[in-house]
């Protein structure tokens, strides 16, 4: 005879994905140092731009590790049976984002209680979720660390443009956590460095090229080219800066920047520029704006006494695809100069404060209208004041914008050799400073 008794079965835990556990996955992860660590106004502004711009009442970014998902922003009301703001932690299996690390694609349900992915977990009707919504949150490996989520507390169906909006948001959220993960290798390089005590030749380079893009990214409707030169003997100075990326389609920013000093001190100043300024660009259209809260930013953090100026431009393509319309602002930095595709030479941005010294920086956005054949250069002052070892001759802006001139039938990669050339034979192989050049330059229509 059988027991009267039936025993208690625990609740089926689902089985997480593979991937879950993938340990370079959690390597980026951990690396970030995201997990309970206080809340990041970056990331919390996303959060709310995903709840305002879906029309859902709640939204969230999380990251998860094997065990638990975190709560790294959270916009709305979460609902009785979600964890306070205070607690962020939850266990992994109770949130539907763990479905994004195995799939890697957005999961978009218009029905969290009859769908099958989402029906059983208590935290649906705990929460009271209708419709839900997840996105991928990927390191620059591609690896899924989290994901932007956001839900209504009804059934609904989320419109393309919804769906669009939130795709760019969460690869705003990804950006801006790659970007972590990227200060925080090029901070470990320089803390090799300091304690060392030798800023050898081949750690120096490794710690430029974390704080230098490789090879600049760059729309099919332009022609661009970037070149960093360091001062000669100056194996550890990364001083100045330079970045090309999306924004918004179809925005772009571009934006160029001179740390003062040399070293490793000029280095954590550069990695937390060009993290701040691709975060900042994502979310507001104005170069003016960016270069503002990339001086707060400089500001709050205090990393040390180093300051710096900027050139940026928020640039997009004209509507009938024959030209490129923008606004540029000048931190303190040199104005830009653009070569008209008849020669012609002028300066582009009205000049700004310093970043980093002053909390009311005044600065502006001036327009720029590229038509096909025109260059803009920007560039940092190691062009300008180039001279020969003991010397004093400068090189100068009347020389450069001469030059620059005389670049008829080149295109971008060709005008900056033609002007490396030139300062070479005018220091005699020597630089005083750290060089920087980007040229964005849009093509004639025969050779698009």
């Amino acid at each position: 005879m059988g027991s009267p008794f039936k025993p208690l079965l625990a609740p089926a835990v689902p089985e997480l994905p593979a991937q879950v556990y993938d340990p370079e996955r959690l390597a980026a992860l951990a690396a970030t140092e995201l997990m309970d660590s206080e809340p990041e106004p970056s990331l919390d502004d996303l959060c709310e731009l995903a709840a305002s711009t879906s029309g859902a009442g709640q939204a969230v970014i999380a990251l998860l590790d094997a065990r638990h998902s975190f709560r790294v922003a959270v916009a709305g009301d979460l609902g009785a049976g979600s964890p306070a703001p205070a607690r962020r932690r939850t266990p992994i299996h109770d949130d539907p984002a763990h479905l994004l690390v195995g799939t890697g694609r957005a999961l978009i349900v218009e029905d969290a209680t009859c769908d099958p992915r989402l029906a059983h977990l208590p935290v649906v009707r705990a929460a009271g979720i209708g419709a839900w919504a997840g996105f991928p949150i990927v390191s620059d490996d591609g690896l899924v660390l989290g994901a932007l989520c956001v839900w209504d507390g009804r059934p609904r169906q989320w419109s393309a443009e919804q769906q669009r909006s939130l795709e760019r948001l969460a690869r705003s959220v990804s950006a801006d956590v790659s970007l972590r993960l990227r200060l925080r290798q090029a901070q470990d390089r320089i803390d090799d460095l300091e304690t060392s005590g030798d800023a050898s030749r081949k750690l120096a380079q490794s710690l430029q090229d974390s704080l230098l893009p490789p090879v600049i990214a760059r729309p099919s409707w332009l022609d661009a080219a970037a070149l960093y030169l360091p001062a000669s003997g100056g194996e550890s100075v990364v001083g100045d800066f330079f970045d090309l990326f999306a924004t918004r389609e179809p925005w772009w920013c571009a934006v160029l920047g001179d740390v003062s000093g040399k070293g490793l001190e000029a280095a954590k100043v550069t990695a937390l520029a060009r993290y701040t300024v691709r975060t900042e660009a994502t979310q507001h259209a104005s170069p003016a704006t960016v270069l503002s809260r990339l001086n707060e930013a400089l500001l709050r953090q205090r990393l040390n006494d180093r300051f710096l100026t900027a050139a940026c431009l928020m640039f997009r393509p004209d509507p009938d695809g024959r030209g490129v319309r923008g606004l540029i602002s000048l931190g303190g930095h040199l104005p830009g100069l653009i070569r008209r595709a008849d020669g012609t030479v002028t300066e582009a941005g009205r000049p700004g404060h310093l970043l980093g010294i002053f909390e009311d920086v005044r600065l502006h956005a001036e327009l720029v209208e590229l038509a096909p054949g025109d260059a803009l250069l920007l560039y940092t002052d190691g062009v300008t004041e180039a001279h020969r070892r003991g010397g004093h001759a400068l090189w100068g802006e009347t020389a450069l914008a001469d030059l620059l001139a005389g670049c008829a039938g080149l295109d971008a990669d060709g005008m900056l050799e033609r002007i490396t050339t030139a300062l070479t034979r005018h220091a005699g192989n020597h630089r005083s400073d750290d060089t920087a050049l980007l040229l964005l330059r849009v093509p004639l229509d025969d050779e698009a």
